[in-house]
């Protein structure tokens, strides 16, 4: 789905997150990136496989 050079990280990797916004809606909290990765305001996403990654809890880290 990525055609940025350098790529961006695949959407079945943990760092899939980490790839751009092609559309986003923040009135609703959630962004589609470009190798297909939904991204939500908390930190949490679903992966391209379905895989869910986990929202990061306030104050860790």
């Amino acid at each position: 789905m990525c055609d940025h050079q350098p790529s961006c990280p695949s959407g079945t990797d943990q760092n899939g997150v980490r790839a751009r916004i092609v559309a986003g809606h923040p009135e609703q909290g959630w962004y589609l990136l470009c190798n297909g990765v939904v991204l939500f305001d908390d930190g949490g996403a679903v992966l391209a496989d379905s895989r869910i990654v986990p929202p990061t809890p306030v104050g860790v880290g």
